[in-house]
């Protein structure tokens, strides 16, 4: 009978009646016949199972609330539940990542055991606490980096058993161990390994080769010795379509078969946990019907990875969310209940009840599998690719129980929690027949057995990650993972702090390079929400070998291998050189701004901040500006930290500070002239053309660039090309905002502003750079006439013809202290900020000016109180001078010196290479 549920109103009772019901039909109508015999034997069933690792996609479920934490498990493990898996595959890690992550070894160095690393013994120890059946499985997608010759060593064969003895500690039984992931096999390595594996006390447990291909039963069949030591053939994806494939048929070799040890399907799946569940269940009942496979393992067994990363929806269940405890529950759980909610490992297959309906692959497929210790079994049957309803006769003989039946059914090619898993009636056989009539696009299964059942946790609604968000690390435990951190490349675990500091810190502990799976990056950790937009991101940094560390921020898509990280990123060194990067989820990486600082050197503390307002990225090292750029090519994502290599630096005091709701303003600094865009005389009314003008800061010259791509002044107005023209020598205006294509732009990191609707760049016509030159687009050419600074702009003034910076001598701050030349170190008395308002600041809070304000060539200058005043204005031009406002005349090495203190004058500008100046 159907399920009755309280109640539910009369039309949806009808509608699955008419979804679901598996009637008596006449027999004439049945298509197929299927005799279940007891007396008929096939190959033993070994399990269904599903595999954490390969790698890191479990990881964040073990941050989840405790409630949400034991529902999504009871999902998965529990009997009677929800998936109820039979086997679970564990990643033995490596300390690389394997495809969503990096898994850290119990091993980081040799010697050094810490068996509380990662979170597999954990989620072990979770699984056989709901099923004490369950059988678990080792396997190494990569290894650490201190082994000595390649995997296929000693050294690895020690570590596996350095990891089973881990095991042992947390009470657990490793029934199966492998090789290396999808890489062959080494013969004589698995002989090696089962004589030490005897040796050490686990002669019971059972290798299996090759996680690969079928060439390993070739192998196995020539080489006797290579055949004893292995116990399973375990192939991948042996089904139609490979790795996430169709799976509508599958296949092994002759050798294979004829073998005799069990063919397990070790690795499939890699498909959606909804639409991947009818080529789950074809690849199970086809895999046997087809290849005589005997397990099927489904990657991954979830993903509780963040949603930026490779396979975000793929396995039996989605985590990704664990500050809010959301998380759904796939059709392919219900499709794999389909099957171990009615069997056991030891049941037996029946071969003679086991086929295609109707004889065609076209109609669907079916299995019977027979208890081992009493008169049970269980048909399950699937018509994921019928187009039509298919009816069947059944008939039970050879001491098999031939009482009621029950029948489930789960909608698989059109998934909905109303048709997942749902008991849909009992029949009692006559004389030990019955026929059903199946609908296409489910899976039924039809047995004796009774206890299944279907989970009614629900899950909250998800909620993005709070923010301001921090982390000290303090409450993280020695030798674990730190809360919603989840490692890309390398180990990130707490430790003590060093340098000096108390509590705990986060440190990368994987001190070479593993031998890895997949391809090298730098080591690196992601965390937070991707939907952070606006906000600046802090950690401090004790660097404890020379390098580099990174800082990541709005880092979204990911592609394999993890280098491929969508992210701007800080890179700062132990020699003070730093950079602003932008990499891509297509491996490219560009380099928006660099420079020096005087260096971090080594055990020793400093705070680095990536601030994200809109397209403006600001860099700041111990409070300090380091650089600032414009990009819009990310408008949100997570954050993260790493090392460029694989240092062991540690990181402390996470966090994340909210920014402005998503608009960035500041000038358009015109790069060649020195002097901004402009309104003239404040205008608010439409059509006023916008020119060149001296900067000053004011409400006319500044200009907001907003989300919808607009660069707003007012707070009404909008820059446009005028009469929304496209042509080169377009003027631009303002005009009240409309949000059409011609008022929107561009604001690139490369400085040019390009407008959207007509694809050319914001132009000062022939590169003038006087005041009131109106502005106009142009085909894009590079030029400094079309780069445009968005906000002020620090760095050294590096003398073309001297190599020597701009420097305060000794690093006096009083006023009237006089600049010189001096050789390069980047320190704070190098550092000139070129602001909104065209001064040159050093210390953020004194101006270079001239002395007593003097027009006169030759004039000195110095440092003072900022004022306000013209003799403290610049323009930075492209060309490389430095103008002064007052006077029109240039910044100069006095009688073009280049030796150290060599002092610094106006002079009329002549374009020697004394009177010019680099930002770098």
């Amino acid at each position: 009978m159907l399920r009755t549920w309280r109640f539910a109103p009369l039309w949806v009772m009808g509608l699955l009646v008419a979804l679901l019901t598996v009637g008596v039909a006449p027999a004439q109508a049945a298509t197929t016949t299927i005799t279940v015999d007891g007396t008929q034997g096939g190959r033993t069933f070994d399990g269904i199972g599903a595999i954490s690792g390969g790698g890191g996609n479990s990881r964040l479920l073990t941050d989840y609330p405790a409630a949400q934490q034991a529902q999504i498990l009871d999902y998965l493990f529990k009997p009677g539940y929800g998936a109820n898996l039979q086997l679970l595959k564990l990643e033995i890690g490596g300390d690389a990542n394997s495809t969503d992550g990096s898994e850290p070894s119990v091993e980081h160095v040799k010697g050094q055991v810490n068996c509380d690393a990662g979170y597999e013994f954990w989620l072990a120890e979770q699984a056989k606490a709901r099923n004490p059946d369950i059988g678990l499985y080792g396997l190494a997608w990569a290894a650490p980096g201190w082994i000595s010759g390649g995997f296929w060593s000693t050294d690895t064969i020690n570590y596996l058993i350095t990891w089973l003895g881990c095991a042992k500690q947390h009470g657990l039984t490793i029934k199966y161990l492998g090789g290396w992931n999808e890489r062959g096999h080494d013969a004589n390595w698995y002989v090696q390994l089962r004589s030490a594996l005897n040796n050490a006390g686990y002669s019971g447990v059972q290798l299996v080769a090759d996680d690969s291909g079928w060439g390993v039963a070739d192998d196995m069949a020539n080489n006797p010795a290579f055949n004893n030591a292995v116990s399973i053939i375990g192939t991948h994806y042996s089904c139609e379509g490979g790795d996430g494939g169709s799976a509508d048929t599958c296949s092994s070799t002759t050798a294979a078969r004829n073998n005799g040890k069990p063919l397990w399907d070790s690795e499939n799946g890699s498909q959606d946990m909804n639409t991947g569940a009818p080529a789950l269940i074809r690849a199970i009942t086809r895999g046997y019907t087809d290849a005589k496979m005997v397990s099927y393992f489904n990657w991954p067994l979830l993903a509780a990875i963040y949603p930026n990363l490779p396979y975000n929806t793929v396995g039996l269940a989605t985590a990704n969310s664990p500050w809010s405890g959301n998380y759904t529950i796939g059709a392919s759980t219900w499709a794999t209940a389909q099957v171990t909610q009615f069997t056991k490992p030891g049941w037996k297959f029946i071969d003679s009840a086991s086929g295609y309906l109707g004889g065609a692959e076209s109609n669907g497929s079916y299995v019977t599998i027979k208890s081992n210790t009493s008169a049970d079994w269980s048909t399950v049957l699937e018509t994921t690719t019928a187009t039509a309803a298919q009816s069947v006769n059944l008939h039970v003989q050879g001491g098999l129980s031939a009482g009621t039946v029950h029948v489930w059914a789960t909608q698989v090619n059109s998934p909905s929690p109303a048709t997942s898993f749902v008991h849909t009636q009992d029949i009692a056989p006559s004389g030990g027949s019955y026929s059903l009539t199946l609908q296409p696009g489910y899976v039924y299964t039809v047995s004796t057995t009774t206890g299944q059942g279907k989970g009614t946790a629900t899950s909250p609604a998800a909620h993005a990650l709070a923010l301001p968000y921090s982390d000290n690390f303090d409450g993280t435990a020695t030798n674990t993972e730190a809360r919603y951190l989840s490692d890309m490349q390398g180990s990130f675990e707490a430790r003590p702090c060093a340098g000096g500091r108390s509590g705990q810190c986060v440190q990368q502990v994987a001190p070479v390079k593993p031998i890895e799976w997949q391809d090298d990056s730098d080591a690196y950790t992601l965390a937070g929400d991707t939907s952070w937009s606006n906000y600046t991101v802090s950690v401090d940094v004790d660097l404890q070998q020379a390098g580099s560390v990174t800082l990541l921020g709005r880092a979204g898509t990911q592609s394999r291998p993890q280098s491929h990280q969508a992210a701007y990123q800080l890179l700062v060194s132990d020699t003070g050189s730093w950079s602003i990067v932008k990499s891509t989820s297509a491996g490219s990486r560009t380099t928006l701004a660099s420079g020096s600082h005087a260096g971090l050197g080594l055990n020793s503390w400093h705070t680095v901040t990536l601030g994200f307002s809109g397209d403006r990225i600001t860099a700041t090292l111990d409070g300090g500006t380091l650089g600032a750029v414009n990009d819009n090519s990310y408008g949100s994502g997570q954050i993260g930290f790493g090392v460029v290599g694989y240092q062991t630096d540690q990181f402390d005091n996470l966090s994340v500070t909210p920014g402005p709701a998503g608009n960035v303003s500041g000038f358009l600094k015109d790069r060649n002239s020195g002097i901004c865009a402009d309104v003239p005389a404040s205008s608010h009314t439409n059509g006023t053309a916008v020119t060149l003008w001296g900067c000053n800061g004011g409400g006319n010259q500044t200009f907001t660039a907003t989300p919808a791509k607009q660069l707003m002044v007012y707070g009404s107005k909008c820059l446009e090309t005028a009469g929304g023209g496209t042509a080169d020598g377009t003027a631009v205006d303002i005009s009240d905002c409309t949000g059409g294509s011609n008022q929107q732009w561009n604001v690139n990191a490369d400085g040019s502003v390009v407008g959207v609707g007509s694809g050319k760049c914001l132009d000062v016509p022939g590169g003038a750079t006087a005041d009131s030159t109106p502005l106009e687009i142009w085909t894009c050419h590079g030029g400094t006439n079309q780069t445009w600074d968005r906000g002020a702009v620090s760095g050294p003034l590096t003398g073309q013809a001297s190599g020597r910076c701009v420097d305060v001598p000794a690093a006096g701050q009083d006023n009237g202290t006089k600049p010189a030349l001096w050789d390069c170190n980047h320190g704070p008395q190098q550092t000139w900020t070129s602001t909104a308002t065209n001064q040159l600041t050093v210390y953020d809070n004194k101006c270079l000016g001239t002395i007593g304000g003097a027009t006169a060539d030759g004039t000195g200058v110095e440092i003072n109180v900022c004022t306000g005043a013209t003799a403290q204005q610049w323009r930075v031009r492209g060309d490389g001078t430095v103008v002064n406002v007052a006077s029109g005349t240039c910044l100069d090495a006095y009688r073009a010196g280049t030796a150290n203190s060599t002092a610094l004058d106006i002079w009329t500008c002549n374009g020697g290479g004394n009177q010019k100046w680099s930002r770098t």
